[in-house]
């Protein structure tokens, strides 16, 4: 992190999600209902409790990079990013505050459950003019692949648990329901 400045999480809100719909579901993959709220409101009650700034990123671009590029555009004076899909609503606050750690630490910080390339990637402020100038449906893959990367192992099975379509959905529903209760 730069000049003590926090990462700002980015959540990624503008996809298409073509293989929900393929598979099933009605409409947005964000809107769907999850434990009868939004997909997207799980996503934004982690984002939230983790106490980082944060953007959300819902303009409707054509591909992953495109966003993510309007989002650092949009936030460019971050302490750097944590780049998160909307689609992982059970992932935990922690994770998020563990990957903004540990960017003192590392350019690029890639969380891992069991083995598994989760979200959200974080990357440091250094990488904004790059990350500014993605476009296309690749993303940040090709920072990540230049990147100094730390492999962080996080046991958050919501990292790795996106919405893609309606057996995840149906997935995530039974995995939320056999959570102990926080509320």
């Amino acid at each position: 992190m730069t000049h003590g400045k926090p990462p700002v999480v980015l959540v990624l809100a503008s996809g298409k999600g073509e293989r929900f719909v393929a598979s099933g579901g009605r409409g947005s993959k964000l809107a769907a209902l999850l434990a009868g709220r939004p997909v997207l409101e799980h996503t934004l009650d982690a984002v939230r409790a983790s106490g980082l700034p944060f953007h959300v990123e819902d303009a409707g671009h054509p591909g992953m990079g495109d966003s993510i590029a309007a989002g650092v555009r949009a936030t460019a004076d971050a302490g750097g990013w944590l780049v998160l899909p909307g689609d992982l609503p059970l992932m935990a606050p922690q994770s998020l505050r563990a990957v903004a750690a540990a960017l003192a630490q590392a350019s690029v910080v890639l969380p891992t459950y069991q083995g598994e390339r989760g979200h959200p990637v974080g990357f440091a402020a250094q990488h904004g003019a790059a990350l500014q100038a993605l476009t296309g449906p690749e993303g940040a893959a090709a920072i990540v692949r230049q990147g100094a990367v730390l492999r962080l192992n996080l046991d958050d099975p919501g990292i790795v648990t996106d919405i893609d379509t309606m057996d995840d959905l149906a997935r995530a529903e039974r995995l939320l329901a056999a959570r102990p209760s926080v509320r």
